[in-house]
């Protein structure tokens, strides 16, 4: 695969950077958040009058699991887009700055209702919760802008394969595709259930919502929204870390079939969040159960492909044993370091994920703070952590500086300073679920309860690694800032892999969207429209809003 550009246009980067310059201040803002939380939760630290728990915990979520992914990932796409697949056209680009500023309104929408404590709903939202109708207008703003953002990706592409009839896209330019369609599938699901439901409760035109609906809408989109976080780290994975460490990407078509398969698998999986729930058959549960379990061959897809990159490279270098390759790798290069310490950490975090959608498992570990140190170890680690080691070298490209050594070595710092923060607290998370700790919870002794006596010491530990990691997002902020600003002038590498030569020809099987998105579509359709029609029969008279925090 040859990259069109060997820089991103100054005009494309502005816009890129403007997308994640509002994704760093939402790191700033979500983590402390998320510390204050975590301190509060030990039960030695209590929270000024003026403020609570659940309103921080809604600012933690919203922030970071919805504000700084969808801004990061856009600006991302955007930049994999101008450099694999030629600059952006001015209108594409002029597309892209309507989906940023879209977006940009909807978030400070949010933002001000969640200040103001009208929106203390935690980032799921869930009914019968009520937010102000602001926030949800905020939100589906959110959306809509990255759909608009999601317009420019695809007028770009479309104009590549225009200009090269017959050949397969850039792998790139592909996966960023795939990611954008799954998106806008996917958020069609929380984009009706906040117009048709959630609005015009807030807004008392209807006095009750069927909670049921609202929150199986949430999760066709629920789900899906985890792998959109993902896939990015995948691509830089996939295609960016073996031209970093000096090697070849292991087969174009494998990485082509991982995330088509994600496509297809990623959406009809919702129900095995609402596994406890009442009114979903359990035949239909089972169902999506098994569809979740089919996401688990592309990420070991990946696993394979990943590893077996890393090796052709040692071994290319004389490296001889079974694991002598790992010694040839670049330990020195933040780049790289960084996101593999990511890579290392979906191991645990994708066992944990089988438990959570086991239907038996699942009986164990639902609504425990388990679920919340899965999610911290899947997007808090391996996704973050791969945005961070992207960040290092992209930044600079785009601000026509360099990465230098110094930060370099900082940026590496920062890396061991987040996995041993995510230790501590994930560790801990996991451990006080199996004894029944709650998830959303504030500090409580529950009355005195033996049980809850036997929480607290690792909900300590938590507050330990919660502050390691707030010290290690104020080095990513600080390197940020001096990558963006303050690095010298200079041209930081985009680093974009090539193929190996003993790797097949892609297919352009790949190419023919109207087979991958029809097969998706027919696949929801079987997995929701019976029990979406049943829920709908047998709705029951629905909920008043409830406002508690």
């Amino acid at each position: 695969m040859k990259s069109v550009n060997t820089i991103v246009d100054r005009r494309d980067g502005k816009l890129v950077m403007a997308h994640f310059y509002v994704a760093f201040i939402a790191l700033a803002i979500g983590g402390l958040a998320g510390l204050l939380q975590t301190l509060v939760r030990s039960g030695k630290f209590e929270l000024p009058s003026w403020t609570g728990y659940y309103q921080i915990l809604t600012i933690h979520g919203v922030v970071l699991g919805l504000v700084l992914t969808t801004f990061f990932i856009m600006g991302f796409q955007l930049a994999l887009v101008s450099k694999t697949s030629g600059t952006l056209t001015a209108k594409q680009r002029k597309t892209g700055w309507i989906g940023f500023w879209t977006m940009t309104v909807g978030t400070v929408m949010a933002a001000v209702m969640i200040l103001m404590n009208e929106a203390s709903v935690l980032y799921t939202f869930y009914a019968p919760l009520q937010a102000h109708a602001l926030f949800y207008i905020g939100l589906t703003l959110v959306v809509v802008g990255s759909w608009i953002d999601g317009a420019a990706l695809i007028m770009a592409y479309a104009s590549w394969r225009k200009a090269n009839p017959g050949k397969p896209s850039p792998l790139l330019t592909f996966m960023a595709m795939v990611n954008t369609l799954m998106w806008i599938v996917a958020t069609i699901g929380v984009a009706a259930t906040v117009l048709f439901q959630l609005l015009p409760w807030s807004l008392g035109l209807v006095e009750r919502v069927d909670v049921l609906v609202s929150r199986t809408l949430f999760w066709y989109f629920g789900h899906p929204l985890v792998y959109f976080w993902l896939l990015p780290a995948y691509m830089a994975w996939y295609a960016i870390v073996p031209k970093i460490i000096g090697g070849k990407i292991f087969s174009d078509s494998l990485a082509r079939m991982s995330f088509i398969l994600f496509l297809l698998f990623s959406i009809p999986v919702g129900f095995h969040h609402q596994l406890t729930e009442p009114g979903i058959d359990p035949a239909w549960k089972f169902l999506q159960v098994v569809l979740t379990f089919l996401v688990v061959i592309p990420s070991l897809m990946t696993a394979f492909s990943l590893f077996a990159t890393f090796e052709m490279y040692g071994r290319s270098k004389g490296a001889t044993g079974l694991f002598g390759w790992l010694k040839k790798l670049p330990w020195g290069d933040a780049r790289f370091v960084v996101p593999f310490i990511g890579m290392l950490a979906f191991i645990p975090a994708g066992a944990g994920g089988l438990v959570n959608a086991s239907h038996q498992l699942n009986q164990v570990v639902h609504n425990t703070i388990w679920v919340t140190g899965h999610f911290h170890l899947t997007l808090a680690t391996s996704v973050v952590l791969t945005f961070f080691g992207i960040s290092y070298w992209l930044v600079p490209h785009l601000t026509g500086r360099v990465l230098t050594k110094a930060m370099n070595k900082l940026a590496i710092i920062q890396g061991v300073v987040w996995a041993i923060g995510m230790t501590f607290m994930s560790g801990a998370m996991h451990a006080a679920g199996l004894l029944g700790a709650p998830r959303r919870s504030s500090f409580s002794t529950y009355g005195g309860s033996e049980q809850a006596m036997e929480w607290i010491p690792y909900q300590v530990a938590q507050a330990v690694g919660g502050s390691i990691l707030f010290l290690g997002i104020i080095l990513m902020l600080y390197i940020f800032i001096n990558l963006a600003f303050f690095a010298p002038k200079g041209e930081e590498e985009f680093p974009v892999g090539e193929v190996s030569d003993a790797a097949e020809k892609t297919p352009m099987v790949f190419e023919n969207w109207k087979l991958w998105i029809g097969i998706t579509v027919l696949l929801i359709l079987f997995a929701y429209t019976i029990p979406f029609i049943d829920m709908i029969e047998n709705a029951p008279i629905g909920s008043k809003g409830y406002k508690f925090f």
